[in-house]
């Protein structure tokens, strides 16, 4: 028997894309989903594609803790939290776009652990899976919002883990590189020199995902050359820069 029979499952921005791959995944292993999407359509089509193991539960990623305890029948075992904003822009991008990036990225993880958090740990048991993206280990050229939301992203996931773990909340984090979604394609031209020559199907995101809690993982990484770029990142941070400097300056000369 699956660890995930009978769990209650919810899985934000689940209308395509990691989140559609998420939903289904834990689903075959015999979860009830909730799948979540700002589209009702969308969430809608996933949940009717899953089976009689999903329901819809379309809103506000930030607003959806409830929504979905009505909907599984009054607690929540995993909490996928998958819904982000990809905002492009440098240092001078409008405020708006800032703000929308934090609090889709960043404060949406914030205020579903506040709901969710007193559950667990009165039960001693708790899983809250975050789609950070390998932005947040690293950066991303052309996207100051998304690359600063996505450290953020990763921070409180970090926290999470290492205040929590001994009281029975597993904390995962998903840091993949390109995955063919609707994301990269919005990337644009940084995307298709960065990200596309190595990007992988949603479903392998799944994948590692459930091969990840399987081992009591808390870094999740569908490429596993992130881990070079990373202790790179962090051992010579200086020649990574220059690196990442000589990406940008190409992608500027496109």
């Amino acid at each position: 028997m699956s660890a995930y029979q009978d769990q209650r499952v919810v899985v934000t921005g689940a209308g395509g894309g990691i989140g559609a791959a998420l939903a289904r995944r834990f689903a075959a292993e015999g979860a009830t989903v909730a799948v979540n999407d700002l589209d009702p359509a969308k969430a809608a089509a996933v949940a009717d594609g899953i089976g009689a193991r999903a329901v819809a539960v379309p809103g506000d990623a930030s607003q959806i803790v409830a929504e979905a305890r009505e909907a599984l029948g009054g607690t929540v075992d995993v909490y996928c939290a998958n819904a982000g904003l990809a905002s492009g822009g440098d240092a001078f991008a409008e405020e708006a776009v800032w703000e929308a990036a934090w609090d889709t990225n960043v404060m949406a993880h914030v205020r579903a652990a506040r709901l969710l958090l007193p559950d667990w740990l009165e039960r001693g048991s708790g899983r809250f899976v975050s789609t950070v993206s390998a932005a947040g280990l690293l950066t991303m050229i052309g996207a100051a919002p998304y690359s600063v939301t996505k450290h953020g992203a990763l921070a409180f996931a970090e926290w999470l883990s290492l205040t929590y773990r001994h009281r029975g909340v597993d904390v995962h984090a998903i840091c993949p590189q390109g995955v063919r979604t609707d994301m990269l394609t919005a990337s644009g031209s940084a995307g298709e020199l960065v990200l596309a020559p190595t990007a992988i199907e949603p479903d392998a995101v799944a994948d590692a995902l459930f091969d990840g809690m399987e081992k009591g993982r808390f870094l999740i990484l569908p490429h596993p050359e992130v881990a070079d770029f990373h202790v790179a990142r962090a051992t010579d941070p200086d020649r990574w820069l220059g690196g990442m400097n000589h990406l940008q300056r190409k992608w500027e000369a496109r």
